[in-house]
Order: structure tokens, then C-alpha cells, then sequence
């Protein structure tokens, strides 16, 4: 890997002259939004961290602003994933500018395996510091929540970017969901997202951007939001059964816990099963969903992949599935009695 020895660029047009020259305009329906004060990119970068001569991936690169603070930091390997084909020449105009130091990928960042996208001498243990690899994006809005969904997934799995060791994570979302990401127990903005977040890593929100500092101007603010994933997760159970149980629960925001918790079981089971569930976790069943702490999802879900080994057809079950069938069988019913 090249040592990033000069790490500064040299003159390139502003941003804003790469948007005219290259006629881009922020897609409304890819919910795009430019940010164009280095300033801010900059300041978006310091929170990553130390990045001289680090591997650094930049999701959804735009028309390049963080991408150029990136190479001024000194990362000495930057690999950007652009989905949106009219950023391309852009981007390879500061590819360039930094010879050697930029890899350019066309291609959806949610299908992209980077398992193999860096060297393996950068690869830490997971219980060593984490290595010198960061992810860091200005996300589109209507893609922010699916993806760190699928990091959360490859953090607990040590697949993707976690291939390499315990990958910090620096990015936007817009602010509700950057608060949703950090809500404490008894927050109003606690949600399903605070749960995965926080069981597998610590996340913390930086600072916020006002929304005016975008082109086109948001509706809304965006934070800036820095994960990096825990050495032990403080749930000790695989990720799709986690998110099974968290994504029940919150279901039902405003009534009992028990109510999103009977759901995990079928019709004819459901009232013993909720109840030996909740014995067993030693939760209390008129608990709110958003009252519920991290160490209480533990024993919640610790209960649910106990019942579901004494119970081999359990975890497959999904209520919207019988409720289907019953009234699909309750629809032939009636055309028969017709």
C-alpha cells in the first residue's frame, strides 16, 4: 500500500464547479443531497479518527466532498462505491489529482462484498484494536437504515467489513434516525434500530449538520453518527433471532411488551408460551417496548433461543403467516357456503 507522504490535493475545481461542469443535479427520488462546504467534510472526517495511511471505503461518493477531505486526512488507500453513473468522471478527476491512492467501484453498496476489498495484512483479531480500516458515507436517505441494518448483521457475523477486525463506522443519517441510533431506555425516540445498534457496538452521535448546509436543503437536519463495534456484543445470540424478538416487541410501541412478545408464538400456544417466556427472562410483561433495556433484550432473547431448541419449528414461525392462512381458509369457507 502506498504511504499517503503528501496528503494534500492539488488545486481541483470546487465542488460546486464540478456540479456544473458535470451537469449534476441532486435526484429527489434517491433522496441525494450535496454537501459542499469542506469545512464540514472536514469536520465529518476528524470524528473518524486518525486516517494517515488507513484504508478507508467511502459509500456513496456524490460529487466528491468528503471524498477529497478523506485524501487530505492522508488515507493512503480509498476505495469509493458510487451507484449513480453521472458522479463517475467526477470522482476519477480526483482520482488523478491523488495517483495511486483511489479505486473507483460503480456499483450498490448493499450488494458489494467487501470481505476481499483490502489487503489482509491490515486484519486485526477481533479482541485487538480495531485496525486501520474505516467506513465512511453521506448517506442517501431512503438507503441509510437498510444498510447499517445489513452492517449491524455482518458485525455480529464478522463478515464484510468486519472480515478485517472491529471496523469503525462514521456516517449521516438523517437526525430522528441518528437519535433513534443512541435513544437510552425511557426515550421517546427508543426504537428496534436502538436495540441492534446497541447491543453489538458503541454508538455515539458526533455533532448535527443544519439541514441548510445541504444542496438542495433537506426538510430535515442530519447527524453524524460514529459506531465501532463491541469486542463481546452484549447479546450473545445470532443476529436474525435478536432481531426476531426486537422487531416483535416494537411492533406494539405504545401497549405491553407482552402483547408484541405473544406474536412470537402460534395461536393455539401463544397466552402459556408468552407467559413461560417472560417467567423465564424475569421481564415484566406491562413493560412499554421502548422501557426496555439492552441487559432485559439479553434475558428476553436468551428465553426465545431456549424455547426455540426445546421447540425445533419455532424460530421459523411468523404470526402474519397464520393469520394469513386463517383467513384464506375463512375466505373458502365462505364461497363453499355460497
Amino acid at each position: 500500500m502506498q504511504m499517503a507522504a503528501s496528503c494534500r490535493l492539488p488545486p481541483l475545481p470546487t465542488i460546486r464547479e464540478i456540479i456544473r461542469l458535470y451537469n449534476l443535479r441532486a435526484q429527489k427520488q434517491l433522496s441525494q443531497n450535496f454537501l459542499l462546504d469542506l469545512r464540514l467534510t472536514d469536520k465529518i472526517i476528524r470524528q473518524a479518527g486518525n486516517l494517515r495511511n488507513a484504508c478507508v471505503c467511502e459509500v456513496g461518493p456524490g460529487p466528491g466532498g468528503l471524498t477529497r477531505s478523506i485524501l487530505n486526512a492522508g488515507a493512503a488507500d480509498l476505495l469509493v462505491v458510487e451507484k449513480d453513473s453521472r458522479f463517475i468522471p467526477g470522482l476519477q478527476l480526483i482520482s488523478e489529482a491523488a495517483p495511486g491512492r483511489v479505486r473507483i467501484v460503480h456499483g450498490d453498496v448493499l450488494t458489494y462484498g467487501m470481505d476481499t476489498a483490502f489487503p489482509p495484512h491490515i486484519t486485526k483479531e477481533w479482541e485487538d484494536e480495531p485496525p486501520d480500516l474505516h467506513i465512511i458515507g453521506n448517506l442517501p436517505f431512503s438507503v441509510s437504515t437498510p444498510l447499517i441494518i445489513k452492517w449491524l448483521e455482518e458485525m455480529s457475523n464478522r463478515t464484510g467489513p468486519f472480515a478485517f477486525g472491529r471496523t469503525r463506522l462514521t456516517l449521516t443519517f438523517q437526525k430522528e434516525v441518528a437519535e433513534r441510533l443512541t435513544a437510552s431506555a425511557g426515550s421517546r425516540q427508543r426504537s428496534r434500530l436502538s436495540i441492534m445498534a446497541q447491543y453489538l457496538s458503541t454508538v455515539n452521535t458526533c455533532f448535527t449538520i443544519p439541514g441548510r448546509a445541504f444542496v438542495p436543503k433537506p426538510d430535515v437536519d442530519v447527524g453524524v453518527v460514529h459506531f465501532t463495534p463491541l469486542v463481546k456484543p452484549r447479546i450473545q445470540q445470532p443476529f436474525k433471532l435478536v432481531e426476531k424478538v426486537v422487531r416483535n416487541v416494537f411492533q406494539f410501541r405504545r401497549k405491553h411488551c407482552h402483547k408484541g412478545l405473544e406474536m412470537l408464538f402460534p395461536e393455539a400456544q401463544r397466552l402459556r408460551m408468552t407467559e413461560e417466556l417472560l417467567r423465564r427472562a424475569d421481564v415484566d410483561p406491562t413493560l412499554r417496548p421502548a422501557d426496555i433495556s439492552v441487559g432485559q433484550f439479553r434475558a428476553l432473547t436468551d428465553a426465545y433461543g431456549k424455547l426455540c431448541r426445546e421447540n425445533t419449528d419455532l424460530f421459523s414461525y411468523e404470526f402474519r403467516e397464520e393469520l394469513r392462512q386463517k383467513r384464506h381458509r375463512h375466505r373458502q369457507m365462505k364461497s363453499e357456503r355460497r
